[in-house]
């Protein structure tokens, strides 16, 4: 592992909590455990519904941005992600991309890490609505809609992170950021913030700054926890690694989609990612 640099980008989803409605509904934006309490037609896809977008979602999006040293855009758009789950009875996900940008692009946050200064490239900040959560039994599967619909942050990292406690510093720093300015309650218990990790290693004396000279990046979806955060990147550091010494690396690396398994404490292949970069 002295022989590698980890190359470590993050993509932070947090709720905006502060709100008294969804992002496009009248519907509740309280956390609830009785299921199904807080949901209205278009948090349903009934027909006819139409989408309203939440002011207050939008100026506490554009709040973070400002913090983030982001550039804002002169107007907001809003676009569709196609997917088929049970989660969006849609069809797809209200969500911003490129049209003609989201609420923030290209910012900066710095935060202390170990007693040292980091600074991390914000590649962009954008407003989505949440997807409705899913509890898998042993025969069944039930979904609650209380979640669908809610107003949520979604912050995308260049890959500048180099080690777990760095990527654990930074989302410590950016929780701190939401509570302090009552955008979220930000209470991973409620599953308010949730995580997806971006892993790679290159080899130390190559130019960091040189794209070519990156290794296959690994994505880990929705790892709940800022510890299971840790433990999956130092995990998925030293498999990566150890298939580098093994000469298994061509093979055992593919630029693909894995999940975080806390009982085993491994990165489990989930799909593979046939339209990453």
């Amino acid at each position: 592992m002295d022989n590698y640099i980890a190359m470590i980008g993050l993509e932070m989803h947090c709720e905006i909590s502060k709100t008294n409605t969804k992002v496009f509904s009248s519907a509740r934006n309280s956390y609830s455990e009785l299921p199904n309490s807080n949901i209205r037609p278009v948090d349903m896809a009934f027909p006819g519904t139409l989408p309203v977008v939440n002011k207050k979602a939008i100026e506490m999006s554009l709040m973070a941005s400002m913090i983030l040293k982001c550039k804002q855009p002169e107007y907001i758009y809003f676009e569709r992600k196609n997917y088929y789950y049970p989660d969006l009875p849609k069809g797809f996900q209200i969500t911003q991309e490129t049209k003609p940008a989201p609420v923030g692009i290209y910012g900066e946050l710095e935060f202390e890490c170990n007693g040292e200064t980091k600074k991390v490239r914000v590649n962009n900040l954008h407003l989505e609505e949440d997807a409705a959560s899913s509890e898998h039994l042993s025969s069944t599967t039930t979904i609650d809609y209380n979640r669908a619909g809610v107003p949520l942050l979604e912050l995308v990292t260049e890959p500048d992170l180099r080690s777990a406690d760095e990527a654990v510093a930074f989302l410590e720093t950016m929780r701190s950021i939401y509570q302090y300015t009552n955008i979220s309650e930000a209470d991973s218990k409620k599953g308010q913030i949730r995580c997806d990790v971006n892993v790679s290693i290159m080899e130390k004396d190559k130019d960091p700054n040189d794209p070519k000279n990156w290794g296959t990046r690994v994505e880990i979806k929705n790892v709940n926890s800022f510890g299971g955060v840790r433990d999956a990147i130092n995990y998925e550091i030293e498999r990566q690694c150890d298939a580098k010494e093994d000469g298994t690396y061509d093979k055992e690396v593919e630029q693909e989609t894995r999940r975080w398994d806390e009982e085993s404490g491994t990165t489990i292949r989930m799909r593979s990612k046939v339209d990453a970069i």
